[in-house]
This record gives C-alpha cells, sequence and structure tokens, in this order.
C-alpha cells in the first residue's frame, strides 16, 4: 500500500525530462559500438593501446546511462551537453563518428531546448484536476 501512495507523490517530469533519457539510452549503445569502432580501425594515436577505445566506449555509455537516471537533478542537462562535446571530440579519430554528433547532438539539442519551450507553454496542471481514478 505504501508503494501506491508514494507513486501518487511523486512530481510529474516535464518534456525536457521525459524526452533526454530515451535520446542518452539510445546514444550510449551508438557510443559503445564507436568505442568498438575506434578500438577496431585502431584509430588512437601511436604509443596508445588499441583497447582504451574500447574503455571509452564503455565509460561514455555507462555515464550516459547514469545519468539518464538522474535527469530531473538540476545539473544534469548541462552534464548530458558535456558528454555530448566529448563525443563530438571523438570525431577526431574516427570522422564517422561525426555523423553520430549530427545524429544524437540534434535529438538532444531538440529535447532539450525546444522541450523546455514547450513545457513552458503548457499549462500547469493543479492538484484539483481529477484523475482517472475519481
Amino acid at each position: 500500500m505504501d508503494r501506491v501512495s508514494a507513486r501518487a507523490a511523486r512530481v510529474p517530469r516535464t518534456l525536457v525530462q521525459k524526452l533526454a533519457p530515451i535520446v542518452l539510452g539510445f546514444e550510449a549503445i551508438v557510443v559503445f559500438l564507436a568505442g568498438l569502432t575506434i578500438f577496431g580501425l585502431n584509430a588512437l594515436p601511436p604509443g596508445i593501446p588499441s583497447w582504451w577505445g574500447i574503455v571509452f566506449g564503455v565509460v561514455m555509455a555507462l555515464l550516459m546511462i547514469a545519468l539518464a537516471g538522474m535527469i530531473t537533478r538540476p545539473w544534469a542537462i548541462s552534464a548530458g551537453w558535456v558528454l555530448q562535446a566529448i563525443v563530438a571530440l571523438s570525431a577526431i579519430l574516427v570522422p564517422a563518428i561525426a555523423f553520430v554528433v549530427l545524429i544524437f547532438g540534434g535529438m538532444w539539442a531538440y529535447a532539450t531546448i525546444m522541450g523546455a519551450r514547450i513545457d513552458a507553454r503548457a499549462p500547469r496542471a493543479e492538484a484539483e484536476t481529477p484523475t482517472e481514478s475519481e
């Protein structure tokens, strides 16, 4: 019974808080695969073992998944932009990653910028609105 009341008391999420984790979740998969690509192409500078490409992919994917879970925190959107910039910098090693940056960076920008605009326009749902169970 406590579980039901805890769910009912949860603060409604904004559109940005709904869209951003979706983008980060799918991007985590692609970034992991980009790390495998860096490893497979041996694209790192001489003297750096190629397995660091896999480490990069795994660490970035885990960071994105963790950030998707913490998206309601005030700093999370800014941290998402930082992760987008790090992925963009990896395009120096493999230029094809720039395509990933364009796609997912665009989706991240749309989710955060346009989502915030839509949230600002949406009327605030007050506590007096009836629910389906009433």
